[in-house]
């Protein structure tokens, strides 16, 4: 077990008699267990220090996002003025502090004239905007143990289109809310009927929940660079937003009220500046365990109290090498559609930075291609009946071999090492250089035993 947040509790909670109590009990555990993987993430610090530099590229970038973003509102005779609902309620634990900022990032969006700014200003201005989306689609990517990274086409396309469509549809949804909820048919429904105007009260209170979970869901589904179920976004958002809104309110009751003390004291004039880089870290870190939460969920194989990397031994990546090479062949002569590595993962019951490994070790060898969908599918590269297993495992063993150092005083052998590696290798080509990847995941052939050696 690698080092976790506390070994007794870790052994009590994975405790294999808790899987035999009742169904209560067992879900009761569950969540602790969630619980206690996202703590042990916390305690490593990766999320508090990727939380802290999205803040540092918040603060250069957090203007322009928004000029280029609402920008597209003006078009549809809106103005900057009414984005000001939208961020006095994220500043709201701030109180005056937060209206005071909400102005100032106001003018500063007014200020920026995108008509005037020339080719070289507008495109470095998309690219300060997408620059905050591209960090925060990395963060994402490593909470979700990803390496492939959006491509550059795809970046502008998706990014561009969340920054110019995703304003008009908030501004829409909540223009649709508020006209429902103050319509002639509200007002005429409270009018005859007595517990509407209750609902109607609740529906407004519950508007800006709402809002937050949808907007947290909406970005554990969309940024990472993989496909994430509904189950999974939307159980991190209610998570994240109840977590939001409660931290908004103890940072607004505890140190944004201590007008005379604390920041105000120590740093006076900069304290709104120091108040609001603290919110902004708050905040960044819950959406940063929120998508924590969305892949845990998604990834149940990780909540274990330990070995949350997904590092394999060389043994575990040749049995793997081997299973999804008969899984390729195996569709791909059934003419069923070819798995992606999220489908690798679910149907191994393997994580995911295993089988990522392997399926590049087996690309960069050649035995396997990626198709045009997104994400990939897997599909044979080569011949499936003239390619043995014996070159499936050789990817393996040879993937991440380092070049021989170069130095002047030739290298001086181990006595027996070669001749042991010889007789391994004698003995893998005997056993598995005739036995194709057909023949193991169609035929089911068998490798021949060695013949025993007779006994004096």
């Amino acid at each position: 077990m690698d080092k976790t947040l506390n070994r007794f509790v870790a052994n009590y909670l994975w405790l294999d008699e808790h899987d035999q109590k009742p169904f209560w009990h067992r879900q009761l555990f569950n969540v602790a267990r969630y619980i206690y993987v996202v703590l042990d993430d916390l305690a490593k610090g990766e999320l508090t220090l990727r939380a802290m530099s999205l803040v540092y590229t918040t603060l250069l970038s957090l203007v322009p996002l928004m000029a280029v973003s609402f920008s597209v509102l003006k078009a549809f005779g809106m103005h900057n003025k009414q984005l000001e609902p939208i961020m006095l309620q994220f500043l709201a634990p701030m109180g005056e502090q937060g209206i005071e900022i909400t102005e100032k990032i106001i003018g500063f969006i007014d200020n920026v004239k995108i008509g005037v700014l020339g080719a070289f200003g507008i495109a470095l201005l998309f690219y300060t905007a997408i620059s905050l989306i591209q960090k925060i689609e990395a963060t994402f990517n490593y909470i979700w143990r990803l390496d492939h990274h959006r491509s550059i086409g795809r970046r502008f396309a998706d990014y561009g289109s969340v920054m110019l469509i995703g304003p008009l549809m908030v501004f829409s949804a909540l223009g649709l809310s508020a006209k429902i909820l103050s319509g002639d048919v509200a007002r005429a429904l409270s009018d005859h009927v007595p517990f509407v105007t209750e609902l109607l009260e609740f529906l407004a209170a519950a508007t800006p929940y709402v809002m937050i979970i949808a907007a947290f869901t909406f970005f554990y589904m969309f940024i990472p660079n993989t496909r994430v179920k509904l189950k999974a976004g939307l159980i991190a958002g209610v998570v994240s937003g109840i977590l939001f809104q409660s931290l908004g309110w103890g940072f607004g009751s505890v140190v944004v009220s201590a007008s005379d003390s604390g920041p105000y004291a120590i740093y006076s004039g900069f304290a709104i500046l120091i108040l609001f880089m603290m919110w902004m870290y708050i905040s960044w870190l819950t959406l940063l365990v929120g998508s924590s939460i969305a892949f845990y969920v998604q990834h149940p194989e990780y909540v274990v109290p330990g070995r949350r990397t997904g590092n394999l031994s060389l043994r575990q990546q040749e049995r793997l090498a081997l299973e999804i090479m008969a899984i390729i062949a195996q569709r791909y002569y059934e003419t069923h559609r070819p798995f992606s590595a999220t489908d690798f993962v679910l149907r191994l019951r393997v994580q995911i930075q295993g089988v990522t490994r392997v399926l590049r070790a087996l690309e960069k060898a050649g035995l396997i291609t990626e198709n045009s969908e997104d994400p990939p599918r897997y599909l044979p590269n080569v011949p499936m009946e003239t390619t043995s297993v014996k070159q499936v495992m050789d990817v393996v063993r040879d993937d991440g071999a380092m070049p021989p150092i170069a130095v002047r005083v030739g290298r001086r052998p181990v006595k027996g090492v070669a001749e042991v590696d010889a007789a391994i290798e004698t003995a893998l080509n005997t056993c598995l250089a005739d036995i194709t990847v057909k023949d193991m995941a169609i035929d089911g052939v068998i490798a021949p035993l060695p013949e025993e050696k007779p006994q004096n």
